[in-house]
């Protein structure tokens, strides 16, 4: 992979100078299409093959819909760039064991939805449609670029009684910034798909950097939040769930682990277990983790 890498960084930072429109479109591309789907895995399978699926429409796109339980107290589940809800297996089983029910999409280009790419636009009309047929949501539970499209579709006429937020993605112009530090893009090319973004994503959208980003007016969503993040996470760095954590105040509550990534912080039993715990405390049981966690953070700034 780094070898890869390092032969894409050279071919489009050398191509910008010679050719800066061919160079431009290429990383567009890179950045707009996930390149590959995710395939259910082996150990989601059993739970995958449980779920009912339908289908709904954005853009002209098919994409599916997988549900689980009986309808009541819908859970929504919103997966990342080039993932799909096969990735929630391990929190359905003890969602449905709760008397929730779990329910998701795979975006467009994604999964075994239609499509060659999605954007975040697109996330909030699939998000409000299935508001409009199962919600209100008891929870959204969101990973990486499900966040802030989680927190977007909040700002407006979804609702939901608890967020939790897992890996995920608080500055929306992080995207663009993490994928030019990853292929090492100078800033000439970083400017380039700046713009190319705005204009051929977001043409109706002044400043998607302003208006997507998961921070922007923490005011308009009221509800309890639990940020999941890794010390170790290479693709959405901690520094991600701290700006969240700084805009929520004592709203968010932040777990932080060590040593699980980026992608299988989704399957570890003890962020399951933690999530599902917030999912089910009582207000008493909430003031109570807070403080617990407001001493901690005391205690580790000493």
């Amino acid at each position: 992979m780094a070898r890869t890498i390092a032969v894409v960084r050279t071919v489009l930072n050398s191509g910008f100078l010679v050719a800066p429109p061919l160079a431009g479109r290429a990383a567009f591309a890179l950045f707009r299409y996930p390149l590959r789907r995710g395939r259910v895995r082996a150990e989601e399978r059993e739970v995958h093959e449980r779920a009912r699926t339908e289908h709904l429409t954005v853009n002209g796109k098919s994409v599916v819909v997988y549900r689980w339980g009986h309808g009541a107290r819908p859970v929504l589940l919103l997966h990342g760039w080039r993932s799909r809800t096969s990735r929630f297996a391990a929190l359905i089983p003890p969602l449905l064991a709760l008397g929730l029910s779990p329910i998701g999409f795979d975006a467009p280009g994604h999964g075994d939805s239609e499509g060659r790419a999605t954007t975040i636009l697109e996330y909030r009309e699939l998000i409000g449609q299935l508001h409009d047929a199962y919600g209100p949501f008891d929870a959204i539970i969101a990973h990486s670029f499900g966040v802030p499209a989680a927190f977007l579709a909040l700002r407006g006429t979804v609702k939901a009684d608890r967020l939790v937020s897992v890996a995920g993605v608080a500055q929306f112009r992080y995207l663009v910034d993490g994928f030019c530090t990853i292929l090492g893009l100078d800033d000439g090319l970083k400017a380039d798909l700046t713009r190319r973004i705005e204009r051929e994503l977001f043409p109706s959208t002044e400043s998607p950097w302003q208006e997507f980003d998961a921070t922007r007016r923490p005011d308009d969503i009221a509800v309890p939040i639990l940020a999941v993040h890794d010390e170790d996470d290479d693709t959405v760095p901690l520094d991600q769930a701290h700006r969240l954590q700084a805009a929520y105040g004592e709203r968010l509550r932040l777990l932080t682990t060590t040593g699980l990534g980026h992608r299988r912080i989704l399957t570890e039993p003890a962020v399951v277990d933690n999530v599902i715990g917030f999912l089910t405390e009582t207000p008493s049981e909430a003031v109570a983790a807070e403080a617990d966690a407001e001493a901690a953070a005391e205690a580790a700034g000493r």
